[in-house]
């Protein structure tokens, strides 16, 4: 399907399949349930359903985490439409009475629950089953799909292990193509595999099925493409070719994580990945783009650069960029450094004081903690890491005190350069680490060895600058080449200068949150107009790591940031003064002494001057649309509205509802007539 029609933006929504809640689905969305959503949508003129990934994520509930670049995930099929349902009636009304009252939903019961129902509709229907992938519709399908037969191959040994990582296998735990190939053709295993793709069909034709619904009425699905894949991962597991398995993904320290962020995702191979001519990122949007005319990428700087964290850190610190310009050893020794120092600058030192501190002042306790580890330097009070400390992993192996652990592991991060290799002479080469001006070896430089070493960095950085760029155009090209599927990034946070000039030559759009679109660098960080912003973004309240535009209202932003706020969005003084967003000062607009409360009539006010942005995408979670309609849906607190709060483990994260079946969203006239009104003013 085209995505515009014609020159105007279009306006929709953000939800995930599991939100939504139908009276139909067993207590989670499913895919089907896309229909009526989309019926509402068209209803209210709303003409893009964003979604969040669809993919197996396996026992992991977050969509994120996903163990198959290709596989739907179970969770999202209709079972009462599947072959053989009609002799589980009462245990699926059973489990939609149960689950589908409840506020948010149970993933691993509601998961398990569906399997072991699939599994015996499964067994009833196995003989018709079996006959069909012989010459039926099932034949067809997995020879037109022949990803599935690593697939199957896989889930089956996940099963008869527990779940658990393919890494703790004792059988299969590397296997060849050729060994998957025969595993799938083993007779005795038939039954097993065929289940797998028998799922993976019917989750193929409800999704299409609820795509072509969309189609035909005019509305456009956009899907979401997670950059990484988890290790725990069919692909990962079948083709390690493809994926640097000594390397996980991760984000460098910034103010909100100041250790960094390690994901644990292998990072891509991508010379390998070049010489198939990206044929396996090919294969996912080729997949993807049966069902959606756009599609979010994200991490999009992920195609430029990665943070590459060696296997076995616990955090993402002591993580560099790839691709990347090294530092060689020759070039320190021109600047003047002498080998010591270059150690010194590159292998931590740690006082013997700064470990005893930790360690109840015990001076002789102290010396035997740190002679497992660590080698003195001479009779100095001083230590160095013995050569088999590679990682932090490493450090927590020894058992140590925790205290003396926690200190040790700061201890190894406080260096300026990480070694990341060797020369062709088996001379070190180097990447700064990403705190280096906060190091101990740092400030014991004088000035002038500080600015040789600026220098030396700015220099590799440009080159660096200059590889980044070329690396996502040669990826992003291909790929975006490859489908006729509208690709959007996910471009957040601080981004070097050739990303948006890469994102404008390809003709990829960037993502802007109103929130934080802000001017950084200046004093008071003003917000950005809205007329300032690109056509060639899409505009959006909040995303799924965030709190709703209600929650960052009542509970984040300071009656100073909604000043500023308001005027930048096109509120007049007048306005910001009869609304309660400010107080009229002698010299000008205050501050309200506190936020007003984000009622129906604010929610109107705001989305109307949001929608009036240039974005050519203009696409709000559902949350942010109901909360033109928050007196209907029953109080609900704005917390409650999140989807997923980063950093946390809960029951509570990927297990957002709707608070209104589909069905009575249809009927939902003053919310259909609100939405109709914001887009048809603009």
């Amino acid at each position: 399907m085209k995505l515009f029609q014609d020159n105007k933006s279009l306006y929709g929504v953000v939800v995930p399949v599991s939100a939504l809640r139908s009276k139909k689905s067993l207590g989670v969305g499913e895919f089907l349930d896309l229909i009526p959503f989309a019926d509402f949508c068209k209803k209210a003129g709303l003409k893009i359903i964003q979604l969040l990934p669809v993919n197996d994520s396996g026992t992991d509930k977050s969509p994120y985490s996903i163990l198959s670049a290709v596989a739907l995930h179970p969770l999202y099929l209709c079972l009462q439409i599947m072959p053989g349902a009609k002799k589980f009636e009462k245990e699926i009304k059973k489990m939609q009475a149960e689950e589908n009252k409840k506020n948010r939903f149970d993933y691993e019961k509601i998961l398990h629950e569906k399997v072991v129902l699939l599994h015996a509709m499964f067994n009833v229907e196995e003989e018709s089953i079996i006959e069909d992938a012989k010459n039926g519709e099932l034949a067809e399908w997995i020879q037109k799909n022949t990803w599935i037969k690593e697939y199957a191959v896989f889930r089956n040994l996940k099963r008869q292990n527990f779940n658990a990582s393919w890494k703790t296998w004792t059988y299969m735990r590397s296997p060849t193509q050729t060994e998957i190939m025969n595993a799938w053709n083993d007779s005795e295993l038939w039954h097993e595999h065929l289940f797998y793709a028998w799922i993976q069909m019917h989750l193929h034709k409800q999704l299409l099925e609820a795509a072509l619904h969309c189609e035909k009425i005019g509305i456009v699905l956009k899907g979401d493409i997670p950059i990484m894949m988890n290790e725990d991962s069919v692909d990962v597991w079948a083709n390690p070719e493809l994926f640097r398995m000594d390397l996980r993904a991760g984000n460098p320290p910034d103010g909100d994580n100041p250790d960094g962020q390690n994901w644990g995702f292998p990072i891509y191979n991508w010379e390998n990945l070049k010489e198939t001519n990206y044929a396996w990122w090919k294969t996912r949007l080729i997949l993807a783009s049966h069902y959606y005319a756009a599609y979010r990428l994200d991490h999009i700087l992920g195609f430029f650069r990665i943070w590459a964290i060696p296997e076995g850190e616990c955090t993402g610190f002591l993580g560099w960029t790839i691709p990347y310009e090294e530092i060689l050893s020759r070039e320190l020794l021109e600047l003047g450094f002498t080998k010591e120092r270059i150690r010194w600058m590159s292998e931590p030192h740690v006082p013997t004081q700064a470990i005893e501190a930790v360690n109840n002042n015990d001076y002789l306790y102290t010396h035997g903690l740190l002679h497992k580890l660590m080698d003195r330097i001479g009779d100095e009070e001083l230590w160095l890491f013995k050569p088999q400390i590679k990682t932090e992993s490493d450090i927590y192996a020894e058992n140590l005190p925790f205290a003396v652990q926690t200190e040790l592991c700061k201890r190894f991060r406080d260096r300026i350069f990480i070694t990341i290799g060797r020369d062709t002479k088996a001379r070190p080469v180097f990447m700064p680490s990403w705190n280096y001006k906060n190091t101990t070896a740092w400030g014991s430089l004088s000035d002038t060895e500080k600015e040789e070493l600026k220098k030396l960095f700015d220099k590799k950085q440009n080159i660096q600058d200059e590889l980044w760029r070329k690396q996502a155009n040669e990826i992003l090209g291909q790929l975006c080449q490859s489908v006729e599927m509208q690709a959007c990034a996910e471009d957040l946070g601080a981004i070097p200068a050739c990303v948006p000039e890469t994102l404008e030559k390809l003709g990829i759009y960037s993502l802007k949150v109103f929130r934080w679109e802000r001017k950084w660098e200046e004093a008071q960080t003003p917000f950005i107009p809205l007329q300032n912003y690109i056509p060639m973004s899409v505009a959006t309240t909040s995303v799924h790591d965030s709190s709703t535009l209600r929650g960052w209202w009542e509970e984040e932003a300071s009656p100073s940031d909604i000043l500023s706020f308001v005027k930048a969005i096109g509120f007049s003084d007048s306005e910001c003064i009869t609304l309660n967003f400010a107080n009229q000062g002698a010299d000008g607009l205050l501050p309200a002494e506190q936020v007003c409360p984000y009622s129906e009539e604010v929610a109107e006010k705001i989305l109307q001057a949001l929608c009036k942005v240039p974005s050519k995408l203009i696409i709000f979670p559902i949350q942010d649309w109901l909360a033109l309609i928050r007196d209907k849906t029953g109080g609900v607190a704005a917390s409650d509205e999140r989807i997923n709060i980063p950093g946390t483990v809960n029951s509570f994260n990927w297990s957002y509802r709707l608070p209104l079946f589909c069905e009575d969203l249809i009927r939902e006239s003053s919310l259909i007539e609100k939405i109709k009104q914001l887009i048809q003013n603009c």
